[in-house]
């Protein structure tokens, strides 16, 4: 499985500094995933970032280095994958944490 190391560990440590108390890694969407309060919240997946930010996400697409997740050939809402040209300043990549952050505390588990 290969994902950006030097990105896994920025996400760990931009997690890390919002003190959360629930976060879990796990390996999927082709990376590591962080579930923050049981829930898929932000992945390192190759070299971009793939971020849970609920409706935001279609304002998002229109952004420069945003892509949509397609998942079976289907567009998944919520979902967007974030090159490192999306997130090239360290203010541009806690935008995306803070984003993924503000929508976990709304979005739903995924059945069990």
């Amino acid at each position: 499985m290969a994902y950006d190391e030097k990105l896994a560990d920025k996400i760990r440590e931009a997690l890390a500094a919002h003190n959360l108390t629930d976060i879990e890694e796990k390996k999927m969407f082709r990376g590591i995933c962080f579930m923050v309060n049981g829930k898929m919240c932000v992945c390192a997946s190759q070299d971009e970032m793939l971020c849970r930010i609920g409706p935001e996400y279609i304002e998002a697409l229109e952004m420069n280095g945003v892509r949509g997740m397609i998942r079976n050939g289907k567009a998944l809402k919520d979902f967007v994958f974030v090159s490192e040209e999306a997130m090239k300043t360290k203010k541009e990549f806690e935008s995306w944490i803070s984003k993924a952050l503000t929508f976990n505390q709304f979005a739903k588990a995924s059945k069990k």
